[in-house]
């Protein structure tokens, strides 16, 4: 069965519609998450949730359901459709009304829509590593937004999708941001360094399921922003996602990072990542 979530109703995909003066659809009006399913059960749904009224929030957009409200209809859709390993893609917009960059009236409802995609874990490319480009960060000043206004991600994406790269790492002159789809880090002497949470990055989930990891198992973890020259002297790199999970990365621009191969705090990180999935209770 392939069900999606449209305006407070599970209802067949080929019956889904979305109205053209949407304003997600005209502007990128709206708001994203996508939160991992593993095993049947959500993973860190809580704190995605929790993100996703925090987006809107600082866009002034109202969701016309309340946390638990969403939060139960997504867990209906993820059974519905009997995902196992995969996702579930949620979207949020101020709603639909004639064209006009100034807001709607309040009376205007938000539109809600939620799929889901079986997604299996890319255990060969963390197990190997991945390639990834420099490209220099165009995106507006707001990163800290999960907003749909993704056009600079997408150009940084595409242009190191066509030269054969995993990622697109992002830098605002010499400083390094985070991934087009993705938080970034680097190890040096044992110690992680990722940039601070400002607005110039997305607060990633997975960052700070990797945050917490480090505090608990006395690994080294420094919000500190770095260079691009920093990068290519690092021991190890990785980028970190939802579907990525933690994932090594072996050679930027052509250059080797480290030995080429995913370094000893990446694994160990990888693993711990493992057990905390194992550990988590699923949200029912």
């Amino acid at each position: 069965m392939n069900t999606v979530f449209v305006n407070g109703e599970v209802i067949d995909r080929v019956d889904a519609k979305i109205d053209i003066e949407d304003r997600g659809y005209q502007f990128g009006d709206g708001i994203y998450e996508v939160i991992r399913v593993y095993g049947g059960n959500t993973f860190t749904m809580k704190e995605h949730m929790e993100r996703l009224y925090q987006s809107a929030e600082k866009m002034k957009l109202s969701i016309p359901y309340s946390e638990e409200e969403l939060t139960g209809h997504l867990l209906e859709l993820i059974d519905s459709n009997q995902v196992k390993d995969g996702i579930v893609y949620l979207q949020v917009t101020r709603g639909v009304s004639s064209r006009q960059h100034h807001f709607p009236s309040k009376d205007v409802k938000g539109s809600v829509v939620a799929y889901t995609k079986d997604l299996p874990v890319p255990l060969r490319q963390m197990e190997q590593g991945v390639t990834a480009k420099l490209v220099e960060d165009i995106r507006w000043l707001r990163c800290d937004i999960k907003s749909l206004n993704l056009l600079g991600n997408l150009l940084a994406k595409e242009e190191a999708a066509s030269d054969g790269h995993f990622e697109a790492i992002l830098h605002r002159g010499d400083t390094v941001t985070e991934g087009s789809s993705s938080n970034a880090f680097m190890v040096k002497d044992g110690v992680i360094y990722t940039h601070p949470v400002t607005n110039l990055i997305l607060n990633g989930i997975t960052r700070r399921v990797i945050e917490d990891l480090c505090r608990r198992n006395a690994i080294s973890f420094q919000e500190e922003t770095f260079l691009v020259p920093d990068l290519f002297e690092a021991d190890e790199v990785f980028i970190a996602s939802t579907t990525s999970e933690v994932m090594p990365v072996i050679k930027i621009n052509q250059q080797v990072i480290g030995n080429g191969k995913p370094g000893s705090v990446t694994k160990k990180l990888q693993a711990l990542f493992s057990e905390r999935k194992r550990e988590q209770s699923p949200v029912k």
